[in-house]
């Protein structure tokens, strides 16, 4: 089966790169009883891709049940996941069988899987090793066979840093990773996702479609999209039964997406095999960079207050001055016509220089100390950690916190650039 084939029948639109390769990866995968995990931001259409898994798959003759673990209350997730026994808590009057229970020989699709508690994460974990589970309550050991597909908008490295999500549960759901892209990394399908949306609204009801003029495609193609296509499914509806005009301009745009108005500069998608990683060393980066600005802004005002003091002129580079003749002299003194100007002080050439045509590097003055700062990004990111971990006397956490970035990040520089703690 082709993937136009599978986009006809699942409602799929668009045809980026990123998009098929999702795709692909998903037909392929679903002959299998390999687990799953699927990435995105909130919105993408992650459970759209796990009904595709379960539908192409052995399994799709039996049943199919998508659970949101972010909505389910702490306290009773176990009981909805693996059931639980007559007299097990306050309130359970009868026996009660679980989602794992239930769906013995299909599929569950496990959302938000980054909210589940830890607690929860090592029964889950026993089910994808043994398929063994015990309901709340009771000892007996029960059997299930359910492949299972989970989701997450959130990084789950980052979680398990923060200890908020098991190593070895994510290895084992992470067999096989799907990343569904956003909305603003698919830019050409936004109008096609559009023109669909309006005409089902204009079916429903009964009215004609709204279409776009270039200004208004434009505007909708350059806008951000946190939501995703769910965001876009709510502004196609909302302007299908507000609009005046059924020809939908710039400004008519613009007064259901206010938010497109702002100048929205590039941003980094977060992924979850370490996306979050390369922002931080960017931002690190960009911090460094900042720093080296003040530094060469830093190192300006110190030359030019050395030149003033010491009353010395500087050579005269494409209209470089005399600091003297810029606080007032006469232009001659500062743009001369015929000979160049060198360094002088006390009437004597600073640089010791006898033959002015012989333009190899100079001496420097006595007394001064020529200093060659390395420009370079790792050199000046690897002084940067070093002076981080010295400050907070090698406590990671702290010194991570300084850099902005995460304490695995900062583990793996300090093994990159063998730096001694």
């Amino acid at each position: 089966m082709n993937l136009q084939t599978i986009k006809q029948r699942f409602g799929i639109i668009g045809g980026s790169a990123a998009l098929d390769n999702a795709l692909a990866t998903a037909v392929r995968v679903a002959p299998t009883d390999l687990s799953v995990l699927i990435t995105g931001e909130s919105g993408v259409g992650k459970e759209v891709f796990s009904k595709i898994i379960h539908s192409l798959s052995p399994r799709k003759h039996n049943k199919f049940i998508a659970v949101n673990t972010g909505a389910i209350p702490e306290g009773t997730i176990n009981s909805e996941l693996f059931g639980h026994d007559k007299g097990a808590f306050t309130g359970a009057s009868s026996d009660r069988k679980g989602y794992f229970e239930t769906v013995d020989g299909g599929t569950i699709f496990l959302d938000e899987i980054g909210e589940m508690p830890l607690d929860t994460q090592a029964f889950l974990l026993r089910i994808l090793e043994s398929g063994e589970f015990l309901r709340v309550g009771s000892s007996k050991v029960l059997k299930t066979d359910v492949r299972v597909v989970a989701a997450t908008n959130a990084s789950l490295l980052d979680k398990i840093d923060s200890g908020k999500f098991r190593e070895d549960l994510y290895y084992r759901l992470n067999t096989v990773p799907i990343r569904v892209p956003s909305l603003r990394e698919r830019k050409k399908d936004i109008y096609l996702l559009f023109r669909k949306f309006a005409v089902d609204f204009a079916e429903k009801y009964k009215s004609e479609p709204v279409q776009l003029d270039s200004q208004a495609r434009e505007i909708l193609e350059n806008y951000t999209w946190p939501g995703n296509i769910r965001e876009l499914k709510n502004i196609a509806e909302q302007v299908s039964v507000l609009a005046e005009n059924r020809l939908i301009g710039a400004e008519e745009v613009l007064r259901f997406i206010p938010d497109a108005r702002k100048r929205h500069l590039p941003v980094l998608a977060k992924s979850s095999n370490g996306g979050s990683e390369n922002l931080q060393e960017r931002e690190i980066m960009y911090k460094l960079l900042f720093d080296m600005k003040n530094d060469l802004n830093d190192l300006k005002s110190l030359v030019f207050n050395l030149i003033s003091s010491n009353n010395l002129r500087v050579p005269d580079l494409k209209g470089q001055a005399n600091v003297n003749s810029l606080q007032g002299g006469r232009t001659d003194d500062y743009f001369p016509q015929h000979q160049p100007t060198y360094p002088v002080s006390n009437g004597q050439n600073v640089y010791d220089n006898h033959n002015p045509d012989f333009a190899s590097e100079p001496s420097p003055p006595k007394g001064v100390i020529q200093v060659e700062e390395s420009l370079s990004l790792e050199d000046m990111e690897r002084e940067m950690i070093k002076k981080a971990l010295t400050k907070h006397r090698n406590r990671r956490k702290d010194a991570a916190g300084d850099l902005g970035i995460s304490e695995r990040t900062l583990y793996r520089k300090i093994k990159q650039y063998n730096i001694k703690e």
